[in-house]
């Protein structure tokens, strides 16, 4: 992995949400973060830490995610390289929330809290963007909450095949993904145990709708997955 160099503004030029920023601006955000290269499957961030920083993803990719009071992971989504986290306890300087790990090998930038706050006052379209950002999580979790009261396992998990297969790319009807997530990693997104996800892709597999090669997993008809998400979700 080529990982970039230390305090590199080249790496958050990046980053979305920071684009349109001037050279010199980003030239100085670089020399106020603190750099780390964190290997695969290791922690970033805890829940009920209290410190705020907010941690630009240079590199690699993360998982944000928690755990319920039986152990249980529940997997919120996850984060590519450009992508941003942290900015809640930043916001109101509360304690963590989630807590993030590394997917893969990552290179980290971290905002001090004070830095952040300034830099949202100094550019109001990074503040927009933060803004926004908050808005499409609310939808997404008040969305999420919906699936997990009122679907089935096989309705939600249709779901998140769906959303997976958008993300991967759609082409002649068909998505691959790639690598295929652990039955383990599905059970944790749609809120369900590992048996009950492999029953059901089973279940699709036979059907004509899933197939699996190696690593990958095919999505063979995205328009048919796309009714059987739609006609529950319309009551039909």
């Amino acid at each position: 992995m080529n990982l970039p160099p230390v305090r590199s503004s080249l790496a958050l030029r990046r980053v979305a949400l920071l684009e349109g920023l001037s050279a010199a601006r980003l030239d100085a955000l670089a020399l106020q973060c603190h750099w780390r290269h964190v290997g695969a499957g290791q922690p970033v961030l805890a829940r009920q830490a209290d410190r705020g920083d907010v941690f630009f993803l240079a590199a690699g990719r993360v998982r944000v995610t928690t755990y319920g009071s039986n152990g249980r992971q529940v997997t919120f989504r996850d984060l590519q390289a450009g992508d941003y986290f942290g900015e809640l306890a930043a916001l109101d300087g509360l304690q963590r929330s989630v807590d993030i790990v590394t997917l893969e090998d990552s290179v980290l930038a971290g905002l001090e809290r004070p830095h952040f706050l300034q830099l949202l006052d100094d550019e109001p379209r990074v503040a927009r963007r933060v803004m926004q950002r908050l808005a499409s999580l609310v939808r997404q979790l008040s969305e999420r909450v919906v699936e997990l009261s009122t679907l089935a396992v096989q309705n939600r998990l249709h779901g998140e095949l769906l959303r997976l297969a958008r993300e991967a790319g759609v082409a002649d009807n068909q998505a691959v993904i790639d690598p295929a997530p652990h039955h383990a990693e599905l059970a944790s997104l749609i809120s369900t145990n590992r048996e009950q996800v492999t029953r059901e892709l089973g279940a699709l597999q036979r059907a004509g709708l899933l197939d699996k090669q190696g690593r990958r997993l095919i999505v063979c008809d995205v328009a048919r997955l796309q009714r059987l998400v739609d006609e529950v979700r319309s009551g039909g």
